[in-house]
């Protein structure tokens, strides 16, 4: 298990690397206007370099599997190694998001699912962890409830706006699914 601690801080690279590559994007494409856009906009064919979004959306599903599959690897109750495997899915439908980038037909249906994929992660890591960490999984369940009833709940202006708060609820996870490691 000792030689799998390098994946431990995966999942952290993973969030800022996603919002570099958020940044960066934005910096390039002047034209781009948060309430009135899409992130995958970004990486579409009226993008400066959509090459940038494309590819650093793959490297941050890379670090994001990498992460899932540290925590499938040191968890032991099933139902926290389910949730880290929802974790490695969602990833796959990440890198599908630079794959099939604004403008390809898949686009919309990998982009939905790689949300609806981390937000069934969120609620079986915390289910998972209500064994052994109550607090911790209460506030990860919490953290389900309240990110997907704002979605739904809020008029957004834009899928940027909706997206942004989608990738914050997946940062809290992530902080709260460092507290819940165990020391390796």
């Amino acid at each position: 298990m000792h030689n799998m601690s390098f994946l431990k801080y995966s999942g952290i690279v993973a969030a800022i690397l996603a919002w570099l590559v958020i940044i960066a994007s934005v910096s390039i494409n002047p034209w781009f206007v948060f309430t009135k856009n899409a992130f995958s906009d970004l990486g579409g064919p009226a993008a400066t370099d959509p090459w940038l979004y494309n590819y650093g959306l793959i490297a941050v599903a890379i670090f994001t599997f990498m992460y899932g599959a540290y925590l499938a690897a040191i968890n032991e109750e099933k139902i926290e190694v389910i949730g880290s495997s929802f974790v490695m899915v969602a990833s796959i439908f990440l890198a599908l998001i630079g794959i099939f980038h604004e403008g390809t037909y898949p686009h919309v249906f990998v982009s939905t699912w790689f949300f609806v994929q981390f937000d069934i992660a969120i609620l079986t890591c915390g289910i998972g962890l209500l064994t052994r960490m109550k607090k911790l999984g209460i506030s990860m369940i919490l953290l389900f409830l309240v990110a997907t009833l704002v979605a739904v709940v809020v008029p957004w202006p834009s899928a940027a706006t909706i997206e942004a708060w989608g990738i914050s609820a997946i940062d809290v996870w992530v902080i709260i699914s460092y507290m819940s490691q165990k020391k390796i």
